[in-house]
């Protein structure tokens, strides 16, 4: 009994806080993988390079700070175009849109998901952010009703009261 107690109250928090799935990404991650690309850019192969790239770009969109998050989608964006393989463009569109999905763009990180499941459908990662996503959309569309609601009973009852208040 006390765990269904225990779990109704995480989702009422969940649903107030916007709980989610998706891993956060330390600072000390994200300096760590800095080096590595500095490390790599000091005559490494290519290949070895994007895969550090690939790294700090996980970890940046993964980060709790808004700057890095913004760093690592500039650095995707950058990236997408220089993609060989249907691999290499799934695991960038998908972080984007985590990327997006962090920075509070839902739409554009929907329209990103979508993308990715169009290379991969049964992509379980990318299922899981989509429906993360819709129930983002979802959550901050009940609140916006719930918020435009109180205000036009505010507005009534201060009405009301003015009226009353004359007669």
């Amino acid at each position: 009994m006390d765990a269904k107690i225990a779990k109704f109250f995480e989702s009422i928090g969940d649903f107030f806080t916007g709980g989610d799935q998706i891993p956060w990404c330390d600072s000390d991650i994200v300096a760590g993988c800095e080096r590595e690309v500095a490390d790599a850019e000091k005559g490494s192969s290519d290949e070895l390079k994007s895969e550090c790239i690939m790294r700090l770009s996980w970890a940046l969109v993964h980060s709790r700070r808004p700057e890095d998050i913004q760093r690592g989608i500039a650095m995707l964006e950058a990236s997408l175009g220089g993609s060989n393989s249907p691999l290499q463009m799934r695991e960038k569109l998908y972080l984007l849109a985590v990327g997006y999905y962090r920075s509070g763009d839902f739409p554009r990180s929907r329209q990103l998901v979508d993308r990715c499941l169009e290379i991969a459908p049964d992509w379980r990662q990318a299922l899981t952010l989509k429906k993360t996503i819709e129930e983002k959309i979802t959550k901050d569309g009940v609140i916006g009703i719930g918020i435009a609601t109180a205000a036009v009973g505010v507005l009534v009852g201060g009405i009301a009261a003015a009226l009353a208040r004359k007669n």
